[in-house]
């Protein structure tokens, strides 16, 4: 075992999966099989914690998370900017038609993501803009449709100077190149549909 292994979450390269020959998933770095526990900073020395016995959970963490209220809006106070992660964690809907996540400067959409599990028996996402309420050019190849009716999911959403780059499971999916340039001046996230929300969070990668 490490005598020192990284905290959880905390990679010493974040990068993105797939652009890069020694990818780290942010969050996700190689360690040894047993890292020092959640919520336990002073016990790397204790092998295998939580040790023997039971552990319904980490201690402080509740246990299952309560789900969020869909439609979802989270307020983005300093704007999109570079180096910006999104990470939403959720579970699609057993009979789920679609759902949707929106990027969103006031009226417009910076990103309109738009998984759709049956269109004329495809599944397929569909990627647009909306600015002065005009829609724009979809975007809508995939190298894969990583999403599953019932089936749990982790979607990262990376913002760069030039693109949004779209994550799912830890498998890189797509980029989106910006249409809306005023990334100070996108204000929100807003995630509607046939989905069930656990979780979104926001962070700044190094």
């Amino acid at each position: 075992m490490n005598p020192n292994p990284a905290w959880p979450g905390q990679p010493p390269n974040p990068g993105w999966p797939g652009q890069q020959a020694n990818p780290a998933w942010p969050g996700q770095p190689n360690q040894p099989a047993q890292p020092t526990w959640p919520g336990q900073p002073g016990q790397p020395g204790a092998p295998g914690w939580p040790g023997p016995g039971p552990q319904t959970a980490p201690y402080g963490v509740p246990e299952p998370p309560k789900p969020l209220t869909v439609p979802y809006e989270l307020p983005l106070v300093n704007g999109a900017y570079n180096k910006m992660l999104v990470t939403i964690n959720g579970e699609v809907k057993p009979n789920a038609k679609l759902f949707t996540i929106d990027i969103m400067k006031g009226n417009d959409l910076a990103l309109h993501f738009n998984p759709r599990f049956n269109e004329g028996g495809k599944q397929v996402i569909v990627r647009n803009s909306l600015i002065e309420n005009s829609w724009g050019r979809e975007e809508r190849q995939i190298p894969s449709f990583p999403f599953v009716q019932g089936k749990p999911f982790e979607m990262k959403i990376l913002c760069t100077d030039s693109e949004f780059k779209v994550a799912v499971n830890k498998s890189h999916l797509l980029e989106y190149k910006h249409r809306i340039r005023e990334l100070n001046q996108i204000n929100s996230i807003k995630i509607y549909n046939d989905v069930t929300l656990i979780s979104v969070n926001v962070e700044t990668l190094p």
